[in-house]
């Protein structure tokens, strides 16, 4: 596998608010042990959204990480469409502008602004066509934005041989769990 789609929960779906979080320190240590075991297995390529949570956190995590410096890997930030983060407010857009300073490539599917839902379909299917697998931190227990992402996947594995992995709330407490010295 070269390519992989990554995407999942948004921050305010986790309660994270702060990048101080408890949580998302755990959620990124997790990513970047999940992304070394690819990156061993032939990794080039993270491609993901840009948006606030898990896809940010990916980004970061990589740049933060000097151990995917000697994997070479890259990361893309594939938009559905330009000026995404027009409506979010100036921190976020700090935010997003930070993950688009730290991605190798950030590019958008549509060359318009937001113009129809038919955007969004569209960039699934361009992160399908590019990546061999999806990585999302999602539970299907727990529905959030991301749901709409993993029915894309769902239905591309009817025609296609494409893995996903999901990474449940019990996945990250076990990883939680393993931490603890006893």
């Amino acid at each position: 596998m070269k390519n992989l789609w990554v995407s999942g929960y948004r921050s305010y779906e986790l309660g994270i608010f702060q990048d101080e979080d408890p949580k998302k320190k755990i959620i990124m240590d997790y990513l970047t042990q999940i992304l070394q075991d690819y990156c061993e297995n032939g990794l080039q390529w993270i491609l993901t959204g840009g948006q606030l949570g898990i896809e940010q956190y990916t980004i970061e995590a990589i740049k933060k990480n000097s151990i995917f410096q000697t994997y070479h890997l890259k990361t893309a930030i594939m938009l559905p469409f330009t000026n995404i983060a027009n409506n979010w407010s100036e921190k976020n857009q700090q935010r997003f502008a930070l993950a688009q300073q730290q991605a190798d490539y950030v590019n958008s599917v549509s060359a318009q602004d937001y113009v129809n839902p038919s955007q969004f379909t569209n960039w699934q299917q361009f992160m399908l066509q590019h990546t061999d697998a999806g990585l999302m931190v999602y539970d299907l227990e727990h529905p959030g934005k991301a749901q709409y992402e993993y029915r894309a996947i769902k239905q591309y594995q009817k025609e296609h041989d494409y893995d996903l992995r999901l990474v449940d709330f019990y996945d990250l407490q076990d990883f939680i769990d393993a931490q603890v010295d006893f």
